[in-house]
């Protein structure tokens, strides 16, 4: 992982020199065109076009943003699997592009994320803040374990729907927990949301811009950020492992990816200016704004934390038996 410390030396190395050296070795020729495989609107999309303005500035010609969303992001991953590996098609990845759809979808979703893909850089996390609703009679985590522990199969979880990154965050903290809840999937975060402010449901793991404001207001009560990192949005929290439940770490993570086979030059250059452009304020300050974390991962750092994050949520997938819908 990157310091602050390194990133502010990348932003005044990587984006004059080393963007000078690359711009001899490498140009496009044609526009770029980065791929987002889930709908426009959302942090995705803004931190996708954030890193596409950035990088046309440095690179003196276009980055288009295209969002090709559907099939739990497959159909987009499949697109630039398949397309030109030629430095002109990228995408922005995810941990569920990348590391869950592996064990969830049939053949994978048609790509294998390792083989097909050459990771860019990581860029940003999503945490999973553990909310409970305010009538639900637990002020902490013990609390919340004891009252599982006291009426096992009553409380209800919600997700965004069966396989989400919410439902596997639900499965790892029952696997290192024993606690039970009811598993109850929605399709997406606002049919969720209504459904818990409406005392529906209990309790959800949910992302960081899903609750913060219902936090804030008081509606929904954090008990926990399900992180290696206490949040920047809500410092106060704790961490799952600070709160005596260790191994429930599911932060979502986003990241630039080329196709296998995009030549050495290319993706040296998509690199250095993935990594300049992460590292200026407005970008950072932009993406902590829309309700993530900036964590830097060098292309060459993405390659083993990335087959570690597909075998362990291969297990979570594997032991809890979950199927897509």
């Amino acid at each position: 992982m990157l310091t602050r410390r390194h990133l502010l030396a990348l932003s005044g190395t990587l984006a004059t020199p080393a963007i000078a050296r690359a711009q001899g070795a490498w140009s496009p020729g044609r526009p770029v065109v980065l791929v987002v495989p889930y709908p426009a609107g959302g942090p995705t999309d803004i931190l996708a076009r954030l890193m596409a303005g950035e990088m046309a500035k440095d690179l003196g010609s276009p980055v288009v943003v295209e969002n090709v969303a559907g099939g739990g992001g497959s159909i987009g991953a499949r697109r630039v699997a398949t397309g030109p590996a030629d430095g002109t098609s990228i995408m922005l990845a995810s941990n569920q592009t990348h590391a869950t759809n592996i064990s969830l979808l049939p053949d994978g979703g048609g790509y294998d994320p390792v083989r097909d893909f050459a990771p860019i850089a990581g860029l940003a996390d999503l945490q999973h803040i553990l909310v409970v609703r305010p009538d639900v009679p637990a002020n902490n985590v013990a609390e919340l374990l004891a009252l599982l522990r006291a009426q096992p199969g009553k409380i209800t979880c919600a997700s965004t729907g069966q396989g989400s990154a919410s439902h596997l965050t639900l499965e790892l903290f029952h696997a290192k927990t024993g606690a039970e809840m009811v598993h109850v999937p929605y399709r997406g975060s606002a049919p969720m949301m209504n459904d818990l402010l409406g005392g529906h449901v209990q309790v959800s793991f949910a992302t960081t811009p899903t609750v913060l404001s219902q936090v804030q207001s008081g509606r929904l009560r954090a008990l926990a950020v399900a992180s290696p990192n206490r949040s920047p949005h809500l410092p106060e929290l704790p961490t799952l492992a600070q709160a005596g439940v260790q191994g429930v770490e599911a932060d979502a993570w986003f990241g630039l990816f080329a196709p296998s086979g995009v030549p050495a030059p290319a993706l040296a250059r998509l690199r250095e200016l993935a990594l300049a452009a992460i590292a200026r304020e407005p970008v950072r300050a932009r993406t902590t704004e829309v309700g993530m974390t900036v964590n830097v991962r060098t292309g060459e750092q993405m390659v083993p934390f990335l087959r570690q994050d597909i075998d362990r949520w291969a297990e979570v997938i594997r032991t809890a038996n979950v199927k897509p819908e």
